[in-house]
């Protein structure tokens, strides 16, 4: 399994942007999927966006026309582009490589994750 490293996280204003990025200790080439989580206090960790290793996109639907995600498969890494940031976009985001939560558990490779506070 790959090592995940977040970075890029930090505190904006509402309307603000932020770029996060996950680094792999590893390729990532042959990785099906990649994706962003984010959990906010008192609530359950879920999907931001994913990209599969053909370059195909999924969204919540919180976020679709402002966050962007994509992969650069020779520097290993994964990006998500966050644009207009609203105070409901606050939590912990976590990077993962294919992901699977079930009953309450993670699998797969997860990041420590990196805190993302947007002030109203």
């Amino acid at each position: 399994q790959v090592q995940l490293v977040e970075s890029g996280g930090g505190l904006v204003q509402a309307g603000g942007s932020l770029r996060l990025s996950c680094a792999a200790s590893g390729s990532i080439f042959n990785i099906n999927l990649m994706g962003w989580y984010r959990q906010a206090p008192g609530k359950q960790r879920e999907l931001v966006a994913g990209i599969t290793s053909g370059g195909s996109a999924t969204y919540a639907d919180s976020v679709k026309g402002r966050f962007t995600i994509s992969r650069d498969n020779a520097k290993n890494t994964v990006y998500l582009q966050m644009n207009n940031l609203k105070p409901e976009d606050t939590g912990v985001y976590y990077c993962a490589a294919d992901p699977l939560v079930a009953g309450g558990a993670y699998f797969g490779s997860w990041g420590q994750g990196t805190q993302v506070t947007v002030s109203s």
